[in-house]
């Protein structure tokens, strides 16, 4: 998000639907509007007659990624006392394939079959994936029935492999406020793209609150008997809003009519609570009433690009590269830098034996803010005011400089959930909203919620590795404009990597003339940047047939590390 927007609070403007499509299914949103026809007529995905069981058991498989009425396209393929008893609740586990192998004492009526797959993560109540590395194994009973076969025997929960996840269901985001109220947090969900109901799907998931993993670095804005009652002639109606004040009916307001626009759900939206229009004047809800927390809006602004070349900051245009005015111009011994889309300067520079963090305005003096033997390269919180640092490889420390007086404030972060995870720490850096930081930790690539305990206190909490994979080479990182991560490598055959904010799919990028290790990565709107072991390459987010990446204009045959000014 990008921070040239006031760090203001929202308040200062002042029928039936079956299935969450979400999954699991433990819970039945309301709606008052009848459901439409399906994409798909899962009636022909039931079991074709004469199927052999090896195959039989895997349409199974496939037939488990549609948990419309309680799975029972899948319950098909069991015999009738299974269907009845299978719990498909218990859980859901992704795997990245499912192998199948027929376990001795097979007759011509009864086989079994030895099921094993590498999971690779879990879809948590309402939809939320959460990475996992283990192995699932189980025994499947299958007997001849009337001439088919049938299964007779299986653990319960449903087991999904990857690509059904991605065939059948479609991340979408919700939106939540951080503690302040001052921007808008994405988590991620994965919803049945069977259903035509979307929209009511969304609400029902940001009506119950945020995922267990996201919940400790936002807030929620209505008390938990506030409550969706569903759609009534194209308006939304809500109950349980009594004891909502009119600020936080605003942010609730904020929050639907972008967790709606963002999945392109056609606005103004109607809005209703307790048989009353929600706020006056808010009788129809638009994304011009609540532009100020846009969470696109980086997708329209242009970023500046800088370069950190020899210890020297540079200001990167369509046609020049000139040193930028001030100290960052000047100083010649900078190490690491960021900058914020308001100008404001966090860099790293080296003296002697020590590393000193200085703080300011760009084009501006710098201030020392902190010394230590060594320091990362920082990263801001949504307040520009705010940096974060790694001190001495273990230490995360979080810098707050005092507007009226300049002064500068270090704490240390509450990092004990990183006490079982050894190595050092090597990169840091926040997401646009602040509500999460990944990491690189000896190579290993990790991601956590930053929970506040008090007003000036910061934790990290619900830490998880993303994208194993990697196996310890990660060496560079930068948070992309809709959430995902962007991970420089030391491997020459995969040297960069887009993971997604949840974990659930870790791609390599093009890499056609890319030459290892990728030592700086950053990341636009409209166009990544890299440093490998020769020079500063960029790539356009469009992507298309393109698999090489250019040289960034003025920094030719240059070993730079751009700076993406979000």
């Amino acid at each position: 998000m990008n921070r040239l927007r006031k760090l203001v609070a929202l308040a200062a403007t002042t029928g039936l639907l079956t299935a969450c499509t979400t999954l699991p299914t433990n819970t039945e949103p309301q709606a008052l509007r009848s459901f439409e026809p399906q994409v798909e007529e899962e009636s022909n995905l039931g079991p074709r007659p004469g199927r052999e069981p090896d195959l039989l058991l895997r349409d199974f498989y496939t037939a488990s990624a549609h948990p419309t009425q309680n799975f029972q396209t899948a319950r098909a393929y069991l015999t009738s006392d299974t269907a009845q008893q299978w719990d498909a609740n218990e859980s859901i586990l992704v795997v990245n394939r499912i192998d199948l192998v027929t376990a001795a004492g097979a007759t011509p009526e009864r086989r079994s079959f030895n099921v094993r797959g590498a999971v690779v993560g879990r879809i948590t109540t309402g939809g939320a994936y959460e990475p996992e590395n283990g192995v699932y194994e189980a025994t499947i009973e299958m007997i001849r029935t009337g001439g088919e076969w049938r299964i007779e025997s299986l653990p319960a929960g449903v087991v999904l492999e990857r690509t059904e996840l991605r065939n059948q269901f479609q991340p979408q985001r919700v939106f939540f406020f951080e503690p302040g109220g001052q921007v808008l947090v994405s988590d991620r969900r994965w919803i049945y793209s069977g259903h035509q109901a979307l929209d009511s799907a969304l609400i029902t998931l940001m009506m119950e609150g945020p995922s267990p993993t996201l919940s400790p670095g936002v807030r929620r804005v209505l008390p938990t008997d506030a409550t969706f009652a569903g759609v009534v002639d194209g308006v939304y109606h809500f109950t349980g809003f009594a004891d909502v004040d009119s600020d936080d009916r605003l942010l609730f307001a904020a929050q639907l009519v972008w967790t709606l626009a963002v999945a392109n759900i056609p606005e103004p939206y109607s809005v209703v609570v307790d048989g009353a229009p929600l706020a006056p004047g808010y009788e129809q809800l638009k994304t011009d009433d609540f532009a100020e927390f846009n969470p696109r809006i980086n997708a329209a602004a242009p970023v500046p690009l800088y370069s950190l070349t020899d210890g020297v900051v540079s200001r990167v245009s369509s046609n020049q590269v000139m040193p930028v005015e001030g100290d960052l111009g000047s100083l010649g011994d900078i190490e690491s830098v960021d900058i914020t889309g308001e100008g404001t300067v966090a860099a790293v520079r080296r003296r002697g034996e020590e590393s000193v963090l200085l703080v300011g305005d760009l084009g501006g003096d710098l201030g020392e803010a902190l010394r230590a033997q060594t320091i990362s390269r920082p990263t801001f919180e949504f307040d520009p005011a705010i940096q974060w640092v790694v001190v001495d490889g273990d230490k995360i420390v979080r810098v707050v400089r005092s507007g009226p007086t300049g002064e500068f404030s270090p704490t240390d972060v509450d990092t004990s959930a990183l006490d079982d995870v050894p190595g050092e720490i090597s990169v840091i850096r926040l997401s646009d909203s602040g509500a999460r930081i990944a990491m690189i930790i000896e190579g290993r690539l990790h991601v956590g919620v930053v929970e506040r305990p008090g007003p000036a206190e910061r934790r990290i909490v619900n830490l998880r590795e993303l994208a194993p994979q990697l196996g310890g080479t990660a060496l560079s990182l930068d948070w992309q404009p809709d959430g995902s991560l962007l991970v420089g490598t030391s491997t020459p055959e995969t040297p960069v990597w887009r993971v997604e904010q949840d974990g659930s799919a870790a791609t390599s990028l093009p890499s056609g003339n890319i030459t290892a290790p990728v030592v700086a990565v950053a990341a636009t709107p409209s166009m990544l940047y890299l440093t490998d072991s020769h020079a500063t390459l960029q790539l356009p987010t469009s992507g298309g047939d393109n698999v090489f990446w250019r040289e960034v204009y003025g920094l030719q045959g240059v070993r730079s590390a751009p700076v993406a000014a979000n």
